[in-house]
């Protein structure tokens, strides 16, 4: 069984995160070093689940832009909650990012025989074929989790489920085996090590993490969504 992460706190003993102070010096600071995540810890005022509250009961996810957040019936708290998000949508816009803010009460999840799951409960990397990075806060809700790189294997460097895709491909483990697993996602998922003590993101922090890319000068920060069970308040989460 995958450990459940700890709830969050500073500071985390893990020399691949680096906490910074501002948004300035999250969008700015390099990774380098190592360090392939960068958090802005920050304590949010207003009442996150009341907006999610207002948005009524849902399934599956709904995104929201910043009409829908005017628009709710909110309290002073809930007001504070909602500008807060328009906020933040507007900080990553005016660096050319293109943030997601969903309210989440579940996402599709792979066939428990899959050899490979690749839903995003499952622990990856992302990836893009150019330099990018990653994102993301929770406001409501369980929030992200991470995986310390050196607590992780990759799923397809596992024998016996490298074995099973290659009789699921019908061929050889060659450049087309790879490029195989490239396409289906295969090669970004992994699974933790038995000693694995995944971290939680906690709420209201802002996290950028690295993600794989050719060049990249650290390695991808593994994370997962946490896991969720029917009658759990959904995720208010912001990615980009």
């Amino acid at each position: 069984m995958i450990p459940t992460a700890a709830p969050f706190s500073l500071p985390i003993d893990y020399p691949r995160i680096k906490v910074v102070s501002s948004f300035s010096e999250l969008v700015s600071t390099p990774f380098a070093d190592g360090v392939n995540a960068l958090c802005w810890q920050r304590s949010l005022p207003g009442d996150f689940a009341e907006v999610v509250s207002a948005l009524g009961p849902g399934d599956g996810m709904t995104t929201l832009d910043e009409d829908r957040l005017r628009a709710l019936n909110l309290s002073a708290a809930g007001r504070v909650a909602a500008d807060i998000l328009i906020a933040d949508l507007a900080l990553l816009r005016e660096q050319g990012l293109a943030p997601i803010l969903d309210c989440i009460h579940g996402y599709p999840r792979d066939d428990e025989a899959e050899t490979v799951p690749t839903h995003v409960y499952s622990f990856h990397a992302d990836s893009a074929p150019v330099e990018a990075d990653t994102y993301l806060c929770t406001y409501a809700g369980a929030p992200s989790e991470g995986l310390p790189n050196e607590a992780a294997r990759r799923r397809v460097d596992i024998a016996a489920t490298r074995a099973k895709l290659l009789q699921e491909y019908g061929g050889e483990d060659d450049a087309d085996f790879q490029e195989y697993l490239r396409e289906n996602c295969y090669d970004l998922h992994y699974a933790a090590e038995p000693h694995a003590r995944p971290y939680s993101f906690g709420i209201g922090n802002l996290w950028r993490i690295a993600i794989q890319y050719p060049g990249s000068p650290v390695p991808p920060c593994i994370h997962r969504a946490p896991d969720t069970n029917a009658g759990e308040p959904p995720r208010l989460l912001l990615i980009s």
